[in-house]
C-alpha cells in the first residue's frame, strides 16, 4: 500500500486497539520489502522515541508500505 493508505491503515488500527495491547506492542509502519523493514524495526527497537511514521521513508526503496505489530522490549 502507499504510504498514505498505511497511515490511514494504522490510524484505524489505534483506534480498535485495546489499551492494553498497545501497551505491550508497537504498531508502526515499515516498508513492505523484507529486508527494508527488517532493517528499519532493527534500527528503530534501539531507540523507539526517536522515530515517528515517515521515519519509514528513509528505508523504503519501492514506496510500498504496511502496517505491523511487534512486541515491545522488556525494560531492563
Amino acid at each position: 500500500m502507499t504510504y498514505k493508505e498505511a497511515l490511514q491503515h494504522k490510524k484505524e488500527s489505534l483506534e480498535k486497539a485495546d489499551e492494553s495491547l498497545l501497551k505491550l506492542y508497537h504498531l508502526v509502519i515499515t516498508p513492505a520489502n523484507t529486508e527494508e523493514s527488517y532493517k528499519y524495526i532493527e534500527d528503530f527497537t534501539k531507540d523507539p522515541d526517536s522515530f515517528d511514521d515517515e521515519s519509514c521513508k528513509k528505508y523504503c526503496t519501492d514506496n510500498e508500505y504496511e502496517v505491523v505489530s511487534f512486541k515491545k522490549e522488556e525494560d531492563k
